[in-house]
């Protein structure tokens, strides 16, 4: 089982003799690296102004630089093994400021939507930039994070599957409005070399894709999975599967991957959380788009804890 172990954490453990023969050597961009320029910020306008309308949301500034003693920082994976980078700050000051580049905003934005005067149904949309400096560098990893982060208060009662279901749902209506928006910007784009997603995601337990491959690691199984279904959501990452071993690590304190929920068929499941997937045609294997869940509140906290 030590390839299902190294393959635990978010980026994973890998070899960069393998990344070099995954990686295709003969692709070209269908645009001019103008054009390309101008694509990307299209779209990013088009997904920011999509997703507030869609759930709600106003966009705020995040910070790159938190005090260490603040405790706001991300340390990223359960095992906490990926620490961020530090530096004082603060020319002339007694005891300098111990300073990090943030590594993630999950934690700060709970302080947000307090400081925001959030109510219920309303949340944050931020950009995020980050550093994460012990991250393996491959096609789906960088030490430089551009992301977007957002957060949303809810009430108890909608923490549950079928509300987390219609978020993704309508996340994935804005993906799919900005595939058909940036098509019309840029008609070359369109092309049968690299088809559309498709219109509807498929929502599949982590339960039941470790069922179909069992002896894959976790990358592995998402691939295989990704060839019969395009656009996935992987329900129910970081509680351990049959096989002992969560779909992959996840922190205590962030998304609920520990409340019990039921299947479709009446099967005993657990988490609210899950990430959307899909197969790019360039790579030919799986590629992440999102991380997301239901949060925690204080009594799946001291579980997971």
């Amino acid at each position: 089982m030590k390839g299902k172990r190294a393959d635990l954490a978010g980026p994973g453990i890998g070899d960069y003799a393998e990344i070099e023969k995954i990686l295709p050597t003969d692709y070209e961009s269908l645009l001019s690296k103008k054009e390309t320029q101008k694509a990307i910020f299209a779209l990013k306008d088009y997904i920011e102004e999509n997703l507030c309308k869609e759930l709600n949301l106003i966009k705020v500034t995040v910070p790159l630089i938190v005090d260490a003693e603040s405790g706001v920082n991300d340390y990223l994976d359960r095992d906490g093994s990926r620490t961020p980078v530090e530096f004082p700050c603060g020319l002339g000051l007694d005891k300098p400021i111990k300073a990090q580049i943030v590594q993630a905003a999950t934690k700060w934005k709970r302080f947000a939507l307090k400081q925001f005067e959030c109510e219920i149904g309303e949340g944050i949309l931020t950009d995020m930039r980050a550093v994460r400096k012990d991250y393996f560098l491959d096609h789906d990893h960088s030490a430089y994070v551009d992301q977007w982060d957002w957060e949303k208060v809810i009430t108890e009662e909608q923490r549950n599957l079928t509300y987390l279901k219609q978020t993704v749902n309508k996340i994935w209506k804005v993906i799919k409005g900005a595939e058909t928006y940036i098509q019309k910007l840029f008609p070359k784009l369109k092309t049968d070399k690299y088809p559309n997603l498709p219109d509807k995601l498929e929502f599949i337990h982590a339960e039941d894709i470790l069922e179909q491959y069992p002896d894959l690691p976790r990358k592995a199984r998402e691939t295989e999975i990704l060839k019969e279904h395009p656009a996935i959501f992987i329900i129910g990452i970081g509680y351990p599967l049959k096989d002992g071993y969560p779909h992959e690590l996840r922190a205590p304190d962030y998304d609920d991957w520990i409340t019990e929920t039921v299947s479709e068929d009446g099967r005993p499941m657990h988490g609210l959380n899950g990430d959307i997937l899909v197969w790019n045609p360039v790579t030919k294997r799986r590629h992440e788009l999102t991380s997301m869940g239901i949060r925690v509140n204080a009594e799946t906290l001291k579980k997971t804890a």
